[in-house]
Order: structure tokens, then C-alpha cells, then sequence
């Protein structure tokens, strides 16, 4: 059995196994630095968003976030960050693959390290994302690139589920790119991503 087989354990394992917060309570560095292209008010949709980091992030930086996540620990953990933020976060439970991607409904799609996902399952969280953005809606994404099997810093260990900047591009063809980057650099966020990693990062908009 690997560890993904029942992800729904694996994950309340980890976060409940964690001392603190798996990842940190600080929002991803990457989502932190492209938080300025996001209108006060845009309703955003945070995908895995585990402990809930990001998305709080968001709530506090006047976003209507919607979060959700398959683990019920990472869920109860999300709630209690908000609550001592101060922030309004719409968390909800659901597996990524029975996510109900309504038409045209997010301003914004934040994908910070879904790289669970194998490439039958990204094909249908890519397709997912493309319908529920609104025309001019921006992805935010950022996972780990092929050089992650060497630092074997975080990520899935899994060659097929990482990204390179053609994956992205052929996942999303036709849509502007605002920001990339494909770098190798030190990652500090909790004990779940820390040290040197190769990511692969951007901003994408919808035509």
C-alpha cells in the first residue's frame, strides 16, 4: 500500500502528527508574493488547502475564500487559525476528485502543492479549474519540478505528478502567463517543505 492509497489517513495522520502546523501558519511564499494581483472582495477558491495557511491568508487580505480539503483534521485546524485571525474562511470537506467545479464561479483558483494528484486526476483538477474561473481569472499555482527527486525535500517522491513549465503551459494553453519562475531555493515552511527545493511557479490568466 502506498501512502496515497487512503489519503484521507495519511493526511489526517500527518497533520494530526505534527507539532504545530505541518507546513506553518504562514501563507506560502510564492501566494504571498502575487497577493497584490488579487482585487479587494475576489472571491477565491483554495484547492487541498490543508491546515488552511493560505487560505486564511487570503481572508485576511480582504478575499472571500472558499477552502477545502479531504482531511477533517486539517479542516478542524483551518477553522481554529481563522478564528484566531480574526477572518471569515468558508472551509469545506470534499476529495479533490469530487470537487464540484462550478461554471465561472471563482475570481481566482489557488493551487499551492496538490501534487498528490497523478496525471489522470491533474487532467481533471486542470479541466476543473478552467471551468469554475471567471473570464479573467487568474491560477495561482505552484508544485514541485523533477530536480525535487534529488533534494527529496517535500513533494510526492513521484516523477510523473511533478511539473515543468510545459506541463503547465499545455495544461492551460491559450492563457496569459503573468509571473513564472523555475528555480532551485531554500523552502522554509513547517516541517512538511523545508530546504532546498526546485519549484515551479505562475500566475495564468484566463482569456
Amino acid at each position: 500500500m502506498t501512502k496515497f492509497s487512503d489519503p484521507k489517513t495519511t493526511w489526517n495522520g500527518r497533520y494530526a502528527g505534527a507539532d504545530g502546523f505541518l507546513f506553518g501558519e504562514e501563507p506560502n511564499q510564492w501566494l504571498s508574493h502575487c497577493t497584490a494581483l488579487l482585487k479587494p472582495g475576489a472571491r477565491v477558491l483554495c484547492v487541498a488547502d490543508g491546515e488552511g495557511r493560505n487560505g486564511v491568508w487570503l481572508a485576511e487580505h480582504g478575499c472571500q475564500v472558499t477552502s477545502f480539503d479531504l482531511s477533517d483534521v486539517g479542516i478542524s485546524k483551518a477553522r481554529d487559525l481563522a478564528r484566531r485571525k480574526g477572518v471569515q474562511l468558508d472551509v469545506q470537506q470534499s476529495d479533490a476528485a469530487e470537487w464540484d467545479w462550478q461554471p465561472e464561479r471563482y475570481d481566482a483558483v489557488v493551487a499551492i502543492f496538490i501534487q498528490f494528484a497523478a496525471p489522470a486526476l491533474r487532467a481533471r483538477l486542470f479541466e476543473g479549474i478552467r471551468r469554475t474561473l471567471v473570464p479573467g481569472g487568474l491560477l495561482i499555482i505552484e508544485g514541485y519540478g523533477p530536480r525535487q527527486l534529488i533534494y527529496k525535500t517535500g513533494g510526492p517522491g513521484v516523477e510523473d505528478n511533478l511539473y515543468t513549465m510545459q506541463l503547465l503551459a499545455r495544461g492551460f494553453d491559450g492563457w496569459d502567463v503573468l509571473a513564472s519562475r523555475d528555480v532551485d531555493r531554500e523552502v522554509s515552511e513547517g516541517a512538511g517543505h523545508h530546504g532546498m527545493s526546485h519549484l515551479v511557479s505562475a500566475v495564468l490568466g484566463k482569456p
